[in-house]
């Protein structure tokens, strides 16, 4: 039996295979390097001029991807074979219409960008279609019944935004005199203000992982394939990662389980790309949480840990290559923080942060920095995962961020 090859074309000339990244971060800079490095033509859009991944496309857009119209009108004028969403603030609308009229492909669908843009859709597809363990929870859109909720699911609980990410808008609520501060903080922290959030009961767990889960086409078959790198575990700080490491040691029926909860998951989803499962473990028991159609912040540390980095997993499964999920090193990230408000930021420090041979860097150059916003991060290499994470935050430490 003949196989169909793939064909990329080049940049910038008529055959160039053109991918659209709708938001710009810095895991969509990433993204964008591991494209270009197989001649892939990247567009890059966000709502801010200068966003880390604009830095490296070929061309950039800025525009509210919100408005059906402004992300319509760019989708047309680009006319992506690809288009690789990287934020929640997209109307989603607008990429059913065009997978549904074979414009172009959304990555990994237009039906998993629909779903997991929103926590409510993902969580019922998870809990209430796929039957897979999660904590319990309700959802609220006024002030009334998410303190209705909030009673329901008792105390200490987790309040989030069903749209957003990075921990943006998140908090737990100890007891109910928390429980209105909790709600204006929802309302206000929400990429996208839709004035409603989830409420979800804490879980009794003995650490969190990301299990980066692959969906790529079998070279020989042209079959859809899952494979899964090894665990990431990972300390996050009000619902945003500080830091992350793989492997994460954990019982061979805790990892099965999360294999099976996160094939369930990505399988309904479908298409193909790197998916981040976020899951929670104790002992052998797994709950699932969240799940991004995308490369996943914890999983920064594959650029030290993986042959091939969750970006460059991420580029090769959405353009039909084999993949390679193997691990050739045990590896930490730190993240680095701004730690001021303020624009026209300077790094130093740099050569004592890569002294040792083993520790790397990543700086996104993102314009603006704000006290708790990500603006690289530390990775490091080690015998042992304790003294890789020491290794990474120490480095992360040595970088200082100072105003001009």
């Amino acid at each position: 039996m003949i196989y169909m090859s793939v064909t990329i074309g080049t940049p910038l000339q008529p055959s160039a295979f053109k991918v659209l990244l709708l938001g710009s971060g810095e895991l969509g800079k990433e993204v964008v390097i591991s494209l270009q490095r197989l001649g892939v033509e990247v567009h890059a859009a966000d709502r801010y001029d200068h966003a880390p991944a604009m830095q490296v496309a070929h061309y950039s857009y800025t525009l509210n991807m919100a408005d059906a119209e402004e992300l319509k009108h760019l989708i047309e004028k680009i006319k992506p074979h690809l288009i690789v969403p990287e934020i929640e603030a997209i109307a989603t609308q607008v990429l059913v219409d065009i997978e549904q009229q074979n414009i172009a492909t959304v990555i990994p669908s237009a039906k998993a960008v629909n779903l997991t843009m929103n926590r409510e859709g993902i969580r019922r597809l998870a809990a209430e279609e796929l039957g897979l363990p999660t904590s319990a929870y309700r959802f609220a859109d006024s002030l009334e019944s998410f303190r209705a909720a909030c009673d329901d699911i008792g105390y200490p609980n987790f309040v989030k935004p069903v749209m957003s990410s990075s921990g943006k808008g998140q908090s737990r609520v100890k007891n109910f005199d928390e429980v209105d501060a909790a709600w204006e903080y929802a309302q206000t922290g929400g990429r996208v203000n839709q004035g409603k959030v989830i409420v979800e009961s804490q879980i009794d767990f003995d650490f969190e992982i990301t299990l980066l889960t692959v969906r790529a086409k079998n070279a020989e078959t042209g079959e859809i394939e899952t494979q899964y790198c090894d665990a990431i575990g990972h300390r996050q700080d009000s619902g945003d990662y500080v830091e992350s490491w793989q492997p994460q040691a954990m019982t061979p029926a805790a990892l099965e389980e999360a294999k099976r909860i996160a094939h369930k998951v990505t399988t309904a989803l479908g298409g193909c790309g790197i998916f981040g499962v976020e899951l929670f473990v104790k002992a052998d028991q797994v709950w699932f949480s969240e799940v991004s159609p995308r490369p996943h912040d914890t999983g920064l540390v594959t650029l030290a840990s993986q042959f091939q980095s969750e970006f460059e997993l991420h580029a090769r499964a959405i353009l039909g290559l084999p993949v390679n999920t193997s691990r050739h090193s045990v590896a930490a990230s730190a993240v680095i923080y701004a730690g001021v408000d303020d624009t026209n930021l300077s790094f130093s420090g740099l050569n004592l942060a890569l002294a040792n041979p083993n520790t790397d860097l990543r700086l996104f150059g993102k314009p603006e920095g704000f006290k708790r916003r990500r603006m690289g991060v530390a990775t490091a290499r080690a015998e042992t995962t304790a003294q890789a994470r020491e290794l990474a935050l120490e480095t992360a430490s040595q970088v200082s961020v100072q105003q001009n």
